[in-house]
């Protein structure tokens, strides 16, 4: 594998799963959250835990499918699907499904020829290989530090009730 490939999916596996120099990975951010907390939304109008998780699985997807020369853009249920029944099983599942399409990626890297990097993945999309690589990392990043900013919402002095967040008593 060519050195800048392999640097590629080193980032794409330390946004995820931790050893990022600007601070907590997506998994790191994730420790401790539970289903419950993970479909609440802790923040009137902001998007919950989940919906970013399952957003992520979505981008990664987009990127996945123009490997195979898919053009097509996210529909918006495949961009922010629906969360399942807030269960631990389902929160699990969600995680799971998330870290396999990191790992997906991060295959798809060992064989990509590194000269098509400047080169668009598909002609409907302007950008390049390389910017839709390095763009699912920035865009864990980002929803990271939104996730970040949710958990500590949901560790303030209020507590769940009914799924909603309610002053503590």
């Amino acid at each position: 594998m060519q050195a800048e490939l392999r640097r590629l999916q080193e980032q794409l596996g330390r946004a995820l799963e931790g050893e990022a120099w600007h601070g907590p990975s997506v998994f790191e951010t994730l420790e401790g959250v539970s289903a419950e907390e993970a479909a609440v939304h802790p923040i009137a109008g902001a998007h919950s835990i989940w919906e970013l998780v399952l957003h992520l699985c979505g981008t990664y997807g987009l990127v996945l499918r123009r490997l195979t020369g898919d053009g097509s853009q996210l529909t918006e249920l495949e961009d922010w699907p629906p969360v399942p029944a807030p269960s631990t099983e389902n929160w699990i599942n969600s995680i799971r499904v998330l870290k396999q399409l990191n790992e997906d990626l991060r295959q798809a890297l060992k064989d990509f020829p590194e000269e098509r990097l400047d080169q668009p993945l598909v002609p409907e999309a302007p950008y390049t290989a390389y910017t839709q690589f390095v763009g699912v990392t920035q865009h864990n990043l980002y929803h990271a530090g939104q996730m970040a900013l949710l958990k500590k919402a949901l560790g303030s002095d209020r507590v769940l009730k009914n799924g909603q967040l309610g002053e503590a008593t």
